[in-house]
Parts: structure tokens; C-alpha cells; sequence
């Protein structure tokens, strides 16, 4: 009953579960009420209904954000808050130092702020920064072993060695070239022949281009982009670039050492010209075969569909590996523009979703020309 009654709020058991909470139950359920309060459908149901408390006071919402933290898991820390600043426009508050550090910092509260970005006071941008870096930290902490490692591996397996060193061997490769030389009474295989990758290159072997949507609806997604981009270009092998667009185009290519900078780089909100960012990227093309171009877009265009169209269509006869990902995040199936996506597939890019964790693999498969692991469709 005790979680019923949290669940369902109400007044000395007005819920109908006839449960009163006491200490640190009914700070919860203030906690809760606080947010998750709002007037009834009718006079009838007024006392039965939760009402909001946080009201639009700096102290009294710093208060409740503190409470949060002390009642729940930073799991749900997190979703209150972006419920907080979505139901109760509680984003104008975030423009105030002491409330940024106040608050749980995740991917979707940098997406706030950067859309704050241009009405953020200089005595706030330090704390918002701060805020970023956190958040950007511990994505590059989680996320760039395995990208480094998924593509150096990919990079790394177009040519073949006969004696290579232990860490470099193909195993499989080696076990079919041997199998000739199985032993059923040892139930193993004798290679005789060792097949192997070559050693890696610090030369630049392929050449990739992000190219993001700024869009408020790809906010998440332009904050693992830039991630993602941090770390292709920490990469000898890759020449990294990355442009991000709404009806203009800006390449943060040499923000690319600080993360942080492309975020605070880039301008969420406004309109979308995508057949722009793709001109602007094709021109950027020196070595189609050896070239990936990655756009990150809902792919609702505001330009000229036929020329985006016919501009991927160039890109993919000239040699160019193209990679079209709907959103990049975690936040589940996008809305997106099915027509284009529809188009898109029909020249043989399929557009798809992309969570972070999946993204080194989609990279791997487009540097080594194999099919994209695209997820099934839900």
C-alpha cells in the first residue's frame, strides 16, 4: 500500500489505499507532489489531485532538487528533472549559477543549456561549461575504448600478413587455412600457416565527415556527435570532420581537440537546409573510395529535396560510403520524415536509428565497405 500511495498521491488516505505516510515517506510524497501536482479535471476531484508546489523561485526549487537527490536513484534524479523544466518551464532558472550546480548533470540537461546558450549570462556560462565538460567526460570515458578499438580493427583489416604477431592473428582465418592439419585424437588444429593483420599505419587511410542536424529535436543526438567526433579525430588513422547545419552551415572541424567547444559551438532551433550541408561536404571530398560521410539528421528538409536526393546519389556512385542515422542517442525510435528516409533507402542508404553503444560497429562496417548493422525495425 505504501507504494500505491506514493504512486497515486492524495491527502491522510484520500487516495482510497487509507495509508498515511510519515518522515521519509511523505518528504518523498512532497517531493513528488511538487512536481507531478496540477489542478483536476473538475471541482469534484480538487482535493483528490496533487497540486504543484515548486512554483518559479530559484531557492524553492534548488531546495526540491536537493531532496530529489537525497529520496531517489540518479537514474530518476535525472528524469524528474527533465520532467520539472519540460512541465513546469523551470528552463529560464538554469540561466543561474547556483542552480546549475544544483542539478543532476545528463546528456539531455547539456541539450538544455545549449539551447540556452545565447540568452546565457557570462556569470553563468562558466558553471554551464563546468556542467558540460562533466557529462562529456563521462560519455568519452564510456564510449571511446571500444570506438578506438572497433576501428582501429576495421582499419587495420584490409591487408593480410603471413607472420604476425600474436595480437594480430586472425584466428579464424588461421583455423580454416589449417584444418587439413587436425588431430582427432588431440582434438586440435596444427597451424602450420599463421594469418594475421598488418601492422597499423600512421598514415591517414580513410577520411570521414560528420554531418549533424541542429535541430532542437537533435539535441541529444549533437551532443554524442561531438563525442563521437572527439574521438575519430584523436585517430591518426581517420581524418576527421565535422559540420553541423540548421539553414547554414559551420564546420567545427578544428574545435574537434575540445568537445566542449563544438557544443558550445553549435546553435540548436531554427529551420533545416540539408541539400546545403551535403553540398558544403561534397566539396570537401578529395578521395571518394576512401571517404564516409555520416549525416545525423530527422531528415526533415526545409531545402530542395530533389537536389539532396540527387547529391547522395553522386556521392554513392563516386565511392563515397554513406551512413544515414535518424538520431544518435538513447532516447529510442526518432520522429523522422519516412518519405525521405524511404528515398534515401531506395539509393541504398538505408536511414536508421543509432544508439551510442551500436555506433562503433555501424562506423567499423562503413570504413571496411560491409553491410551496416542496422537495427530490425520495431
Amino acid at each position: 500500500m505504501r507504494r500505491w500511495r506514493l504512486v497515486l498521491g492524495g491527502e491522510e488516505g484520500a487516495d482510497g489505499t487509507r495509508c498515511v505516510l510519515s518522515g521519509r515517506d511523505a518528504a518523498m510524497d512532497a517531493a513528488l507532489t511538487a512536481l507531478y501536482g496540477g489542478g483536476g479535471a473538475g471541482a469534484g476531484r480538487a482535493s483528490r489531485e496533487r497540486s504543484a508546489g515548486l512554483g518559479a523561485s530559484a531557492p524553492s526549487v534548488a531546495r526540491w532538487l536537493g531532496d530529489i537527490r537525497t529520496y531517489f536513484p540518479s537514474s530518476v534524479v535525472q528524469v524528474m528533472q527533465r520532467d520539472a523544466i519540460d512541465r513546469l518551464g523551470l528552463s529560464t532558472l538554469l540561466l543561474e549559477p547556483e542552480m546549475l550546480e544544483a542539478v543532476e548533470a545528463d546528456v539531455h540537461l547539456v541539450g538544455t543549456l545549449l539551447s540556452l546558450n545565447k540568452a546565457m549570462p557570462e556569470t553563468t556560462k562558466e558553471t554551464a561549461r563546468a556542467v558540460v565538460r562533466k557529462v562529456v567526460e563521462d560519455l568519452e570515458k564510456r564510449l571511446a575504448t571500444r570506438t578506438r578499438s572497433a576501428l582501429a580493427g576495421a582499419l587495420d583489416r584490409s591487408a593480410r600478413v603471413n607472420r604476425p604477431r600474436h595480437h594480430d592473428i586472425d584466428w579464424n582465418r588461421t583455423i580454416a587455412a589449417n584444418l587439413k592439419n587436425y588431430l582427432p585424437e588431440y582434438r586440435t588444429v596444427v597451424p602450420e600457416r599463421l594469418i594475421g593483420y598488418a601492422r597499423a599505419s600512421r598514415s591517414v587511410k580513410k577520411e570521414v565527415i560528420l554531418c549533424i542536424d541542429q535541430s532542437g529535436s537533435m539535441a541529444a543526438s549533437v551532443v554524442y556527435a561531438s563525442v563521437f567526433g572527439a574521438v575519430l579525430a584523436s585517430m591518426r588513422s581517420l581524418d576527421t570532420r565535422l559540420v553541423v547545419f540548421d539553414t547554414s552551415v559551420v564546420d567545427l572541424t578544428d574545435q574537434l581537440d575540445d568537445p566542449v567547444d563544438v557544443l558550445f559551438g553549435t546553435q540548436l532551433g531554427g529551420g533545416t537546409d540539408i541539400n546545403r550541408a551535403l553540398a558544403y561536404c561534397q566539396s570537401q571530398i578529395t578521395r571518394p573510395s576512401e571517404t564516409v560521410v555520416v549525416l545525423i539528421s530527422d531528415l526533415y528538409e526545409g531545402g530542395i529535396r530533389d537536389e539532396m536526393l540527387k547529391r547522395v546519389a553522386a556521392m554513392k556512385a563516386s565511392g563515397v560510403q554513406f551512413v544515414a542515422l535518424l538520431a544518435l542517442s538513447d532516447e529510442g525510435a526518432p520522429a523522422y520524415d519516412r518519405q525521405h528516409a524511404a528515398a534515401l533507402a531506395a539509393l541504398g542508404a538505408p536511414a536508421f536509428a543509432c544508439t551510442p553503444d551500436l555506433f562503433p560497429e555501424v562506423m567499423a562496417a562503413a570504413l571496411q565497405k560491409r553491410p551496416l548493422p542496422v537495427p530490425d525495425a520495431a
